[in-house]
């Protein structure tokens, strides 16, 4: 990943005081959240060879775009985001996203009056009085409530109605879905002790800012309350607020949410972090097999002290700037081994015509793992960067507070750099042992060697 710029340049994750910003020992005023931002519906991208006339984007330069550039400009952040966790479609024009975001504001509206008037005790968050932050959050969030109503009554009667014929799809298309009241009320009450433990070191959350932790509510709970077989889990509270403080908008930050959620809700769950985690052990192991040999001697192959590292994206590892480019870097999903099954498809046939086909049916595949996704070799990285404490490391215990030494400590450029080329190597590994198994001579193996290499990075 590189800067091509070909000069100095401000580093795609050192924020400026734009919405989203933030930036360690500054205090920057900061407002509510927008309930929604049509603004950046007809926003264009700067980024070359993005988007067309009409703002429709390709995918795939965005998605290179962003792994090859370690992120992108804080000022762009907002409308990337949007298309690359799929708010908008990449094939939407500006023109269509206009009315695209009319119809996810209204909806919105009527998910989150639908839960508010079944359970009226959970509209506002109860306080004890003595968080004092909170209790001014409450002042700023009811200002903004008012304002958002004074601008729907200065709207045009031609808005009015389209956004009326509007809010009666959304009511016909939600009007039989039920709640259970015992697992919402029990989500809210969750959800407000965890909205409470969010950081508000950010300066996204301080001053009118605080504010946007009760924004930040609303989400959660209209989330949990429309995906019942998922609700809430702790954890997910740091997650939506970076969508919340990127796109600093309430109705985007929901529908962005519900995007990555569809793909990463499972993570959530107890099997699903589980398999991520059998994943990084089974990775380590090809990687560094005396050091995985350590853990599993000494009982710490259980790997519980990556779980937070992989539940919230190294949210905490990183300064926050470089958390929130280390999130989109591995969302753009551009370096992932499962793009390359078509490939590896097409290598086999071709290498099939090369040995007999007794040979062929006698070699043994040393198969690349799809699973390792590259938050998994980022993951690795950090371990292997720090292998020889590990070695000393005698129990879960010591795992722990290793761990939490490392908060804020890492530094991304360094490890995205190692983390492709731990990549890089076993790709070559598993290259390697596939040719020694399939192919005749020598000569065969070099060349079909680094055609296997050159296939496994092809980017599309």
């Amino acid at each position: 990943m590189e800067d091509s710029s070909g000069g100095t340049r401000q580093r795609p994750g050192e924020e400026t005081s734009t919405a989203g910003s933030h930036r360690s020992g500054t205090a920057v005023r900061r407002s509510v959240a927008a309930v929604s931002s049509p603004a950046l519906a007809v926003a264009r991208l700067t980024l070359p060879g993005v988007m067309d006339a009409e703002g429709r984007v390709d995918e795939s330069r965005l998605r290179m775009h962003i792994f090859k550039n370690g992120g992108v400009c804080p000022s762009e952040r907002g409308l990337v985001w949007s298309f690359l966790f799929g708010m908008y479609p990449c094939s939407s024009t500006a023109l269509e996203r206009s009315l695209l975001q009319e119809q996810m504001m209204e909806r919105y509206r009527v998910m989150k009056r639908k839960w508010q008037q079944f359970l009226p005790s959970a509209v506002r968050m109860h306080l004890n009085g003595t968080d004092a932050e909170l209790v001014a959050a409450v002042s700023y969030f009811d200002q903004r409530k008012a304002l958002s109503q004074q601008q729907t009554h200065d709207q045009s009667e031609e808005v009015r109605d389209r956004l009326a014929f509007l809010e009666l799809q959304a009511q016909i298309l939600f009007e039989r879905v039920t709640f259970d009241q015992e697992e919402l009320r029990e989500a809210t009450r969750i959800i407000d002790k965890d909205v409470a433990r969010t950081n508000r070191d950010l300066s996204y959350y301080q001053g009118e800012g605080s504010a946007n932790l009760l924004v930040l509510r609303d989400i959660l709970i209209t989330y949990a309350a429309f995906h019942p077989e998922v609700s809430y889990a702790q954890g997910m509270n740091d997650l939506c607020s970076r969508f919340l403080e990127v796109l600093n908008s309430e109705v985007d930050a929901y529908w962005s949410f519900c995007c990555y959620m569809e793909k990463f809700s499972k993570d959530f769950r107890a099997d699903g972090l589980h398999r991520k985690i059998e994943l990084e052990a089974a990775l380590l192991k090809e990687l560094d097999p005396h050091l995985y040999s350590h853990l599993v001697t000494n009982s710490m192959e259980s790997f519980t002290f990556c779980h937070r590292w992989l539940l919230l994206g190294f949210q905490r590892e990183f300064e926050h700037s470089d958390a929130l480019r280390l999130f989109e870097i591995l969302s753009c999903d551009h370096l992932e081994l499962i793009s390359q099954q078509v490939d590896q498809a097409r290598y086999k046939e071709r290498i099939a015509q090369k040995c007999s086909s007794e040979d062929n049916s006698e070699s043994q595949l040393h198969a690349i793992n799809t699973d390792f996704t590259f938050e998994l070799f980022i993951c690795a990285a950090i371990l292997l960067e720090n292998r020889e404490f590990l070695l000393r490391c005698r129990d879960e215990v010591q795992l722990i507070q290793f761990t939490s030494s490392l908060q804020g400590t890492l530094e991304l450029n360094s490890t995205l750099k190692k983390a492709e080329h731990h990549l890089y190597n076993y790709c070559k590994s598993c290259a390697w042992d596939y040719m020694n198994g399939c192919c005749k001579t020598t000569k065969s193996q070099e060349e079909d060697f680094l055609y296997q290499l050159r296939s496994l990075f092809v980017l599309r």
